[in-house]
């Protein structure tokens, strides 16, 4: 079994490489075991056992029992109302959340009150209003990971589990059997949304005796997403109530900040309502982490590392379309890191080298199969008979294919695995010795997700976490408390954003007219909402309530994963075919003419782009490059919600329209980062109305911190860029989810003025919730800039890839002074 030294000593980077910028400790922890709770039936006791479980940890037996008996006092009620003919309210009962570490068995937590209820009610099935039978309803992000549940369940062999999957590739001959007969039913919030809800009459039987729904990965639902999810929970709520049920809801989530906060606000029900669950008494071996800084490439030169990305035998990665030329500067002659893909794939190749069995994860797809293509091509010439022994792993492949590679990463027959974020999830991928992590995931709660893959067997492991060029990376390495002592983030998503809520009120109305009472569930805004969609002809308004008359679907106006938009048809233009569709409000960045588009793994190049008729046209591509979209952007002020006084300083939030425009785009070398031309492009401007937060800056508050005239745009324009790279950091949001304008003059505010918004119709919440924690975000802003060794700013710190001009012009160490000055009027304030 390796040993935490020899896996550092397997990353062949000699006894203190400078790269290592902190090593953390993540003591082993031992198990705390429980004896099955009384209330368990036997034999639901006896199919755990059988499968090697020989009794539950005690996070887990406390949370199955506070959901078991919430839902005995839910069921009580429901029972009681239905006998008298009253309706059921959505305003009563309990719901648990249980908010652990990876491999913790938050599974078992879930399944056991929901399997105690099938099994009881099966065997005592009761009569009319009083009948027992139970269901129950699995609700997961991804297929895969509802595709992994229905294996678990079906391994515990219990005879009255009725147990399938309902989704978008269910077969039409089988909907309508589990519609019937079903009692455990695994689905994702888009299939309940535009399957199960729109046609609740058939689902009648299933949702009377519906006791329990789980929400698997509830970290997740966040941003706009997260908002479509709650809409679809509220609209469940309610119709379980009109069929006379009222459901215990089950919330499994990473480590994150009050959990019972985020989950009561999923839900739409007071925080007193829900009890969360976060100790951790499941085993895991020690974890050594090292936060690891590429050099920036002139110093990798002087320390005997090629300034451009090299193999072993000292040349350029083959296929990386890089040469060398220019190697170690970006734009504008700035420094750059040596990439976090090309340093990772050379660990990935270290470890598997020497049979350390390694899971290297990266953000996108095409990183996956690049980083895994890297490490392949160094072991034919380190060691060919490992060579074969590394894969990628990413979302769009076959569901046979994935379980071929989860067998063969389970097994050790794969060494080395280079995966997207697919395998953080509940999948039963164990026994891995090392980590990986190429670029930050996100957030604290995929970070510790991802290094808890390593060591769940129990031995001791490694983990890396290597920085990207980017200001949120550079932060966190040189900040190592705010990864392991800080909470994880809260889950941050907006509600009761109008873009969000209307078309979920029609799709309401259109299941059972809304009533005047109902309004409570969905939000303080709804009312005003519902009045709009009157005065637009989508609803009609009755003494009784509101109703949808319309003979179309209203589900089909939600777009749960998308932008608000109308969607675009991706059309391959050799035999006509539609591969896929795009959100409208993307196009201009994603399916411009010239843009490389990726997808299902496979890469397109974008022949045309037809707005009018809502058509990409794209050609299949192999290129070595990808491309990145930039663009120049307008704002304007169209409502200040709330101010916050910072001395002279003042910070606003409120709405915004946003006029932005894509002028060019560059071609971005795929190993290095490398940019290797760049394309001017003719594209009409895009507008946007959403939410954000900014600062008005009196010119005196800029003098007195240091800050030239000549020296005003750059500052302001540097600490734009690295505000929009940090706040990821208190908000649970990425660096492309959000945009950025600075001016020397606004037209609105006549005053030096820092703007940063969300990129969603409505806003997301992002904006909302920087503008609560602008002190903690600024003040992060700046150790940020300060951390990077870069004398004039670098992509690490005040640069932004996406910057329409051309990160020109930009002060780094005017955004020091002026963020310096900012925390100091806020300071001054607050005294």
């Amino acid at each position: 079994m390796p040993q935490p030294a020899h896996l550092l000593h397997a990353l062949n980077r000699g006894d203190d490489p400078p790269e290592i910028v902190h090593t953390q400790l993540l003591p082993e922890r031992e198990a705390v075991t429980h004896e099955w709770p009384q209330w368990l039936h036997p034999s639901v006791v006896d199919a755990f056992v059988s499968l090697g479980v020989p009794e539950p940890y005690r996070h887990q037996a406390d949370a199955a029992t506070a959901a078991h008996s919430a839902s005995e006092a839910s069921t009580r009620y429901a029972f009681d109302r239905r006998a008298l003919g009253h309706s059921v309210s959505t305003e009563v009962g309990d719901h648990v959340i249980i908010s652990t570490g990876t491999a913790s068995g938050k599974s078992l937590a879930y399944q056991l009150p929901a399997l105690d209820a099938i099994v009881r009610g099966s065997h005592d099935p009761g009569k009319g209003l009083r009948s027992q039978e139970a269901t129950a309803l699995y609700l997961s992000p991804t297929k895969a990971l509802a595709g992994d549940q229905l294996a678990a369940l079906k391994a515990l062999g219990i005879p009255e589990l009725r147990a399938d999957t309902y989704d978008g590739d269910t077969e039409f001959g089988e909907r309508s059997w589990i519609r019937d007969h079903s009692n455990f039913v695994l689905c994702n919030p888009d299939m309940l949304h535009a399957g199960v809800l729109p046609h609740h009459e058939r689902w009648g039987r299933f949702l009377r005796r519906l006791r329990y729904v789980i929400v698997d990965e509830a970290h997740g639902y966040r941003g706009v997403f997260g908002a479509h999810v709650s809409m679809v929970l509220r609209r469940l709520r309610r119709i379980c109530a009109l069929h006379g049920a009222a459901p215990t809801f089950i919330g499994a989530s990473a480590t994150s900040a009050a959990p019972a906060e985020s989950f009561s606000r999923l839900l739409g029900v007071d925080q007193t309502r829900v009890q969360a669950f976060e100790r951790d008494d499941s085993p895991h071996g020690a974890v050594t982490v090292l936060l690891w800084e590429p050099l920036l490439e002139d110093a990798a030169a002087q320390d005997g590392l090629a300034a451009q990305v090299p193999s072993r035998e000292g040349t350029p990665i083959p296929g990386s379309g890089f040469n060398g030329a220019g190697a170690g500067h970006g734009e504008n002659g700035a420094p750059r890191r040596r990439s976090a893909l090309a340093e990772s794939a050379e660990m990935l190749t270290d470890l598997v080298a020497e049979r350390i069995r390694t899971i290297a994860f990266i953000k996108s797809r095409r990183g996956a199969e690049t980083l895994a293509r890297i490490a392949q091509d160094y072991l034919q010439d380190i060691d060919p008979s490992v060579a074969h022994r590394v894969c990628a792993y990413r979302s769009g492949y076959l569901p046979e294919e994935r379980r071929e590679l989860e067998r063969q990463v389970r097994s050790g027959e794969m060494l080395g695995v280079a995966s997207t974020p697919a395998l953080e999830l509940g999948i039963d991928v164990a026994g891995l010795d090392a980590v990986i992590i190429a670029g930050w995931p996100g957030t604290r709660a995929s970070f510790f997700q991802q290094i808890g893959r390593a060591g769940r067997a129990g031995q001791e492991s490694l983990a890396v976490f290597v920085a990207s060029d980017d200001p949120l990376d550079t932060y966190l390495v040189h900040h190592s408390r705010d990864i392991f002592d800080v909470t994880v983030e809260a889950t941050v998503f907006d509600p009761h954003n109008p873009y969000v809520l209307a078309p979920h009120l029609c799709s309401a109305a259109a299941e059972k007219p809304l009533r005047p009472e109902e309004l409570n569930l969905f939000g303080r805004t709804a009312e005003a909402v519902l009045e709009s969609l009157v005065q637009a002809g989508h609803l009609r308004r009755r003494p009784t309530g509101w109703f949808w008359t319309h003979p179309e679907q209203a589900a089909e106006m939600v777009d749960i994963r998308g932008d608000g938009g109308h969607r675009l048809h991706i059309i391959e233009a050799e035999t006509g075919g539609i591969i896929g569709t795009m959100e409208s409000g993307q196009s201009h960045y994603q399916a411009h003419p010239g843009a490389i588009y990726v997808h299902q793994g496979k890469t397109w190049h974008v022949e045309d782009l037809n707005e009018q008729d809502r058509t990409v046209l794209v050609s299949r591509a192999h290129p070595n490059f990808y491309t990145q979209a930039r663009d120049i952007t307008e704002v304007s002020i169209l409502e200040v919600e709330d101010t916050r006084d910072w001395g002279p300083v003042t910070l606003h939030r409120g709405l915004v329209r946003v006029r932005t425009q894509v002028v060019s785009f560059q071609r971005k070398a795929v190993a290095t980062n490398d940019v290797i031309d760049e394309e001017p492009l003719d594209l009409e401007s895009q507008e946007l109305i959403t939410r954000a937060v900014w600062w008005t800056i009196p010119t005196t508050v800029l003098s007195s911190s240091g800050v030239t005239e000549p020296e005003i745009p750059g500052s302001l324009h540097a600490a734009e860029h690295a505000s929009i790279g940090l706040l990821p950091l208190v908000a649970t949001c990425d660096r492309w989810d959000i945009g950025g304008l600075s001016t020397a003059l606004h037209v609105d505010t006549e005053m030096p003025t820092i703007f940063v918004y969300d990129g969603f119709p409505g806003g997301a919440g992002f904006a909302e919730h920087g503008f609560e924690v602008a002190g903690t975000w600024l003040q992060a802003t700046l150790d940020a800039i300060q951390s990077c060794e870069c004398e004039t700013g670098c992509p690490s710190c005040v640069q932004s890839p996406k910057c329409g001009n051309k990160n020109n012009p930009l002060s780094k160490s005017g955004a020091i002074s002026l963020l310096q000055g900012l925390l100091k009027t806020a300071d001054e304030d607050r005294s």
